[in-house]
């Protein structure tokens, strides 16, 4: 993806909140050092070099936009995570903390190359394609670089030696959280008569307002289809067992005041699900409730939780 020389001398000018003479600043002041701390907020390991602040960050914003990236309407994760960075609604100057003026003066550069930017629900700063109305989303199939690899394999450290309660409360739930998933409620490992074979419930909102609502049933360990489970490994027609449970029981959703159905139920194993612990889950269903059952394993978590940028539990931030 290329941007004009003049939108990135713009942008780069913003964050290094370079003054100008004749309009008031929007935009925080930033020495090398800070340029330093900002880039590494961003989760890149680029350092200032001593160099002129603005042509300096401009060129890393062009290396930037040269990252693995979806489609022409989707820039690359890292260019979202500076957007969001330079938006940060704690550095707001002169105004208030959804920055009406740093919003405008940021949509008049990115405008010129077909995007916008705008807060959403979460208060972060998000990035869209005018043309397409497109969010920038994460895609966990696309290349990683260096340093998301790097927190990929710590992230698999930690799913070595979490609990099953680490895996839900630590590393699903925020993630969740992050993909746009409300009312997410666990329901505890103290009392298993309330869980009715679901961990977790939550809700998604579709863009014409209606409301899915989905439920996780996790396991720690690899999931396969042996006759009985072995150590860290669940046998699937347990997890079978309960998956039927919960899409079978309703749960209240206090926004609405009444109580639904679970919609789609996830699968969810912090090991590998084989694929025959799949085939006997489908061969086990009939077609209404096999389409409302979906999977997610080891890799899948791995690849979401590193290019959604969330941080890695026990680790300080």
């Amino acid at each position: 993806m290329k941007f004009k020389d003049r939108t990135l001398h713009a942008i780069a000018d913003m964050i290094c909140g370079n003054p100008d003479r004749d309009k008031p600043n929007f935009f925080e002041y930033r020495s090398s050092s800070y340029l330093t701390g900002f880039f590494m907020d961003c989760d890149t390991d680029y350092k200032h070099d001593g160099s002129t602040r603005g042509a300096w960050v401009a060129g890393v914003l062009a290396e930037i936009l040269n990252e693995p990236h979806a489609n022409a309407t989707t820039p690359p994760a890292t260019f979202a995570r500076v957007i969001d960075r330079l938006m940060d609604p704690a550095d707001a100057q002169g105004e208030p903390q959804d920055r009406p003026a740093a919003l405008a003066a940021l949509n008049l550069h990115l405008g010129r190359e077909g995007f916008e930017a705008f807060y959403g629900p979460d208060k972060k700063c998000h990035l869209r394609h005018i043309a397409t109305n497109t969010v920038a989303a994460p895609n966990p199939h696309r290349p990683f670089t260096p340093a998301e690899t790097e927190r990929r394999e710590r992230l698999a450290a930690y799913l070595d030696k979490c609990s099953e309660d680490g895996l839900i409360g630590e590393v699903l739930l925020p993630l969740f959280r992050q993909l746009g998933f409300t009312r997410i409620t666990e329901a505890g490992h103290e009392d298993k008569a309330l869980e009715y074979g679901k961990d977790v419930w939550m809700k998604f909102t579709l863009p014409t307002t209606h409301g899915l609502y989905f439920g996780i049933q996790a396991k720690k360990g690899k999931l396969d289809a042996a006759g009985m489970t072995k150590g860290s490994n669940a046998n699937v027609a347990e997890v079978h067992r309960q998956a039927v449970m919960m899409l079978g029981h309703k749960v209240f959703d206090p926004e609405t005041g009444r109580r639904h159905l679970i919609d789609h139920a996830y699968i969810i194993a912090g090991g590998e699900i084989t694929k025959q612990a799949r085939n006997w889950i489908g061969e086990n269903l009939d077609a209404s409730t096999r389409s409302k059952i979906m999977f997610m394993d080891r890799n899948d978590i791995l690849n979401l939780f590193t290019v959604t940028n969330l941080p890695i539990p026990g680790e300080k931030a």
